[in-house]
């Protein structure tokens, strides 16, 4: 984008480990919070990421953004995918 430096302002906002992360998301003017939660299951670990904040008037934003976390997620899930299983004990 022509007009971003590749910076993006940030402040963890919730940290606990195993469970939640939070943290703000600031570029281009748009200040955003992206939360991740892990829940345990009985075949592993579910993860949601959120991203939240965009106003009415930041359609180009949150598609910009919807594409990015959709490339990422999807390259997490093949890097995770490929990992030998892993249990704590």
């Amino acid at each position: 984008m022509p007009q971003w430096n590749g910076v993006i302002g940030c402040e963890v906002l919730v940290m606990e480990p195993h469970q939640r992360l939070a943290y703000s998301w600031g570029a281009l003017g748009l200040e955003s919070v992206v939360a991740w939660t892990l829940t345990p299951t009985a075949g592993g670990t579910l993860v949601r990421m959120e991203h939240s904040g965009f106003g009415a008037d930041q359609d180009a934003a949150f598609k910009g953004a919807t594409y990015g976390w959709q490339k990422f997620i999807g390259g997490l899930e093949s890097v995770l995918a490929a990992l030998p299983e892993r249990r704590e004990r």
